[in-house]
């Protein structure tokens, strides 16, 4: 398989994902500006959209969408229980968190990752991620997973926009928990490994 990423970005988490599961797979980078992978290829041949992450399979064909590709990564092999088994009710909160995550809580951080943003468009955004973060320190204060009673894919993709904030100048020592929370995920191995090859580490 080949992921597609930028690094630090969304694509980090289906990174983690296969570096969880012990997935045979080559990761290569996209210049996001230029819409070319390091090699110098038409990203755009892969992913008309010209987004990260995308996934192709060992088939030929391409995922595209966060929360696709990770279920994917976690149905693969399921015995690193990274998504419940299809049919129960867990693996439709995990679809629901999933789903909250891709539609809700990244996309509020979009205008303030754009350059052309207004600068009230970006203090619309900025309240609309804190709503967010205040929301996610309630539901996560006191328990150790986003979804469910273990480890999973919505984990991780909390856990990379857990890493947002920051980088556009949103202060989280108001959310301990969620600070908490990310620093055990942070402990993970496949975590790190995935960290220190995007350059982030």
């Amino acid at each position: 398989m080949q992921l597609f990423i930028s690094p630090g970005a969304c694509s980090l988490a289906p990174h983690i994902a296969l570096r969880e599961t012990g997935a045979d797979f080559e990761a290569v980078k996209v210049d996001l500006a230029t819409r070319t992978t390091e090699a110098g290829d038409d990203f755009l041949a892969v992913n008309s959209s010209g987004k990260v992450p995308a996934l192709i399979l060992d088939n030929g064909e391409t995922l595209t969408e966060n929360p696709a590709i990770l279920l994917y990564i976690a149905d693969q092999n399921s015995s690193a229980g990274l998504a419940p088994a299809e049919g129960g009710r867990d693996r439709y909160q995990l679809l629901s968190r999933l789903s909250f995550l891709a539609s809700e809580f990244h996309k509020a951080f979009v205008p303030l990752f754009a350059p052309a943003t207004s600068d009230e468009a970006k203090a619309d955004a900025n309240v609309a991620v804190k709503n967010h973060l205040a929301a996610l320190e309630k539901e996560l204060t006191g328990r150790d997973h986003y979804a469910g009673e273990t480890f999973s894919v919505a984990d991780i993709y909390l856990f990379v926009m857990l890493g947002w904030p920051g980088h556009v100048g949103i202060d989280m020592s108001a959310y301990p928990a969620l600070g908490a929370y990310a620093g055990k995920i942070a402990q993970r191995p496949a975590v790190g490994a995935a960290l220190r090859a995007e350059g982030l580490a």
